[in-house]
């Protein structure tokens, strides 16, 4: 099999993230977590005033968003088109969310994942391993165009990259069990996701949890997410 070659998404792309970040901060729920490193500025004004004016300064762990992310990014392809938008969504996730957790797939999800595409070949991670690693706490979100030929999900040995000994939507199947906190954000315009029968059948399997990666699209998402 031809080893395909993939560059990461860059974390520090900033351009158009502002609103995606507005979106994404409807899934939140905040927590003091780690160690005292933040002033409680309250806490040291009270604490002075006690103390007749000797500084007392007080610490609080920072405040984080205590919701449990878990994002695959399918990459290579069809996405290349879509990488920019894909970076301002890794960008503003990686900055809303403390408990994040992120891999890479190509066209459909196997038997592994991997988290950087330099060394997809070497260090991979298998599915499983990620299945039984991340609690049902998690909220789950795949990233990509869910266009594909039909047999990459559903026969054995469909994959386009290597012999795979279950379907693809078979593991899709096996993570939606696993959260039913999931969502699937596609880049494609949605007017043509009737048009690619690949589309519509991962869009059965995450119940039509399916959303155009728009800033309305994140934001109906989201609201899934954290109902």
């Amino acid at each position: 099999w031809e080893k395909r070659q993939y560059r990461n998404l860059d974390d520090n792309c900033e351009l158009g993230t502002r609103n995606i970040k507005v979106a994404l901060k409807k899934l939140r729920k905040f927590a003091r977590t780690g160690s005292a490193d933040e002033l409680d500025l309250d806490d040291t004004i009270k604490s002075t005033a006690k103390d007749a004016g000797l500084l007392n300064i007080k610490m609080v762990p920072e405040r984080h968003n205590a919701v449990k992310l878990l994002v695959f990014f399918d990459i290579g392809g069809s996405m290349d088109r879509y990488i920019q938008l894909c970076e301002q969504l890794f960008s503003a996730i990686r900055t809303e969310f403390k408990h994040l957790e992120y891999f890479y797939f190509h066209n459909c999800v196997y038997e592994s994942l991997w988290r950087d595409n330099a060394r997809r070949y070497d260090e991979g991670v298998k599915t499983n391993d990620v299945l039984h690693t991340f609690g049902s706490d998690y909220h789950v979100i795949f990233v990509g165009d869910a266009a594909m030929s039909p047999w990459e999900l559903i026969y054995e040995n469909g994959s386009v990259e290597h012999n795979n000994e279950e379907p693809g939507q078979l593991w899709l199947q096996r993570i939606k069990e696993k959260w039913d906190k999931a969502i699937w954000l596609n880049p494609v315009s949605e007017n043509y996701w009737q048009f690619t029968q690949s589309t519509q059948m991962i869009k059965e399997i995450f119940d039509n949890k399916m959303y155009p990666l728009t800033i309305s699209g994140i934001t109906e998402g989201i609201q899934f997410l954290s109902k």
